[in-house]
């Protein structure tokens, strides 16, 4: 055993690879908001409001700063005005899966507050919105029947948002896959999943594509490949019995399987968006991909190796086909006849299917060889035979947010947006999501002096300028999130919004990093 290494449970290290969710769970709720303690003029405090050198000047021309949400943790309405239910619905339903039994029937209600959510983005100077289209919204039944009630929201939130001087960027997947096409033929598991994507993509790009310039395919497929079918973790919660409290699952098959056809169905969205509308809408299109950078623990070649293993199986997995048309050869070597193969035809649709990569990005883990022999019960995870370790000689890697998968660590961005330039031909990026959160119970006068977040963001952004300064081709910066909604498994008991909510009235409260932002945003008249 390494010194600085404690010993974890299987199924808690799992989960460190999701970059959404977190672990503390804190009780849900909040105190009344009152008037003390607030800060009365947040743009007086000078100090707390300090951007380090930052300014809208110091990055390239054109560079876009934005905010994020994804459609499930922020509409509410979840079985109303003609949404049929996903995955997620009936997953929210089984007993103590999510923090204090809490759901997303509700949320914090963007479906009716998008104008009030809207004009706060464009009073903190921001450019764009990066938001989620719920599918079953659109096709109830995952393909047929249109919802025009799904259709005419979307309508009203793009035109609300072109209004108010906002960039609608819109993503067509964050998670929520029609439950029907899950009771079907077992959802992403089927090939069947690729052309009723690409279809459903071709209903949005006609349908909003006039408007919206900016497209994403799927946010995350990792994590949808990892934690929905390796340990359970997510929707629809399948694995093998050994890495997680499965009814049903193969972790050792099942993950590849599904990765492989969520990149089948990028790939055949993006075709369809290229051969009928971009030319005439004159837009572009990509994937969202969630990115731990993993460092070595020591100098050592086996720790080296370990991480690299690491960064293969995490974002390689997904940048690689598109870019490459092919796995990373260490997951064809390990992985083997488990590993599914792209055709001829396949490998023309996938190779090149991106105008750029949105790369999520929030920490980073120290990585070592742990020496193990093979498991006895295959799984993806198991597959990296990498160990994950969070301080070196007694010294964390970094401040721990409240999510303890969470720490902040600046440099891994840097390291990140880096290899993504060397190893992939330094392809167009957004950093698309980046942020921390605070526990769900803390108070409004707490949350609302943020000053750990402006740090955080100060540490982060520094380090992406210096990227972008030694020539990595990011255009733009996305905040996760705009508002404190449903973090997935953990409820409301975690905040990431730079904008509090009030859980018990859905009144909003923009927080000091609110402040942080628009002064960092404004625009110099010249």
């Amino acid at each position: 055993m390494r010194i600085g290494i404690a010993p974890i449970p299987m199924s808690t290290w799992l989960f460190l690879l999701s970059v959404v969710v977190g672990v503390v769970l804190h009780a849900s709720g909040t105190t009344e908001p009152n008037n003390e303690g607030l800060f009365s003029d947040p743009e007086t405090e000078s100090v707390s409001l300090d951007t380090g050198g930052l300014s809208r000047d110091k990055f390239p021309k054109g560079f876009v700063f934005g905010t994020a949400t994804s459609a499930y943790q922020v509409e509410g309405m979840a079985h109303k005005d003609g949404r049929g239910p996903s995955i997620w619905d009936t997953f929210v339903e089984i007993p103590g899966i999510v923090a204090n039994n809490g759901n997303a029937e509700v949320s914090v209600d963007q479906y009716h507050r998008y104008k009030e959510d809207i004009d706060i983005m464009n009073k903190f100077n921001f450019d764009a919105y990066r938001f989620s289209i719920s599918w079953s919204r659109i096709f109830p039944d995952g393909t047929g029947k249109v919802n025009q009630k799904g259709v005419a929201y979307y309508n009203r939130l793009i035109n609300y948002l072109l209004k108010r001087g906002i960039t609608p960027y819109a993503n067509l997947y964050h998670y929520d896959l029609p439950l029907a096409l899950e009771k079907k033929y077992k959802g992403l598991l089927s090939d069947q999943v690729v052309k009723d994507f690409a279809d459903y993509a071709d209903f949005c790009f006609r349908t909003f594509g006039d408007r919206v310039k900016n497209w994403m395919t799927f946010n995350e497929p990792r994590v949808v490949a990892a934690l929905g079918y390796d340990n359970g973790f997510f929707a629809p919660g399948r694995c093998s019995k050994p890495y997680g409290n499965c009814t049903s699952g193969n972790s050792a098959t099942e993950p590849y399987i599904v990765a492989h056809h969520l990149i089948l169905a990028h790939a055949a969205a993006v075709q369809r968006y290229r051969e009928k509308y971009q030319e005439k809408q004159k837009g572009r299109i990509g994937i969202l991909l969630d990115f731990v950078w993993y460092e070595p623990l020591t100098r050592s070649k086996a720790d080296n190796y370990a991480a690299q293993r690491a960064r293969d199986f995490h974002v390689g997995w997904f940048i690689h086909p598109i870019v490459y048309g092919e796995y990373p050869r260490t997951m064809q070597d390990i992985v083997g006849e488990r590993l599914p193969k792209f055709t001829k035809e396949e490998v023309k649709m996938v190779k090149g299917s991106m105008d750029f990569v949105g790369i999520n990005q929030y920490t980073a883990y120290y990585m070592y060889d742990p020496h193990k022999s093979k498991p006895k019960v295959l799984g993806y995870q198991q597959d990296w035979n990498a160990g994950f370790a969070y301080n070196k000689k007694g010294v964390p890697i970094g401040p721990k947010a409240n999510s303890y998968w969470l720490y902040n660590v600046p440099w891994g961005l840097y390291k990140a947006i880096t290899y993504i330039k060397e190893h992939y031909g330094n392809p167009t990026v957004i950093l698309s999501e980046n942020g921390m959160d605070d526990p769900g119970n803390v108070t409004i006068s707490k949350g609302l002096h943020d000053t750990t977040r402006i740090n955080f963001y100060k540490g982060y952004l520094t380090q992406l300028k210096k990227a972008v300064d030694e020539g990595a081709n990011v255009v733009g910066y996305f905040a996760w999130s705009l508002l404190d909604n449903f973090e997935w498994r953990l409820g409301y008991t975690s905040r990431f919004g730079i904008v509090y909510v009030d859980f018990a009235n859905l009144k909003r409260y923009p927080k000091m990093s609110a402040y942080w932002f628009k002064r960092l945003l404004q625009r110099n008249k010249h």
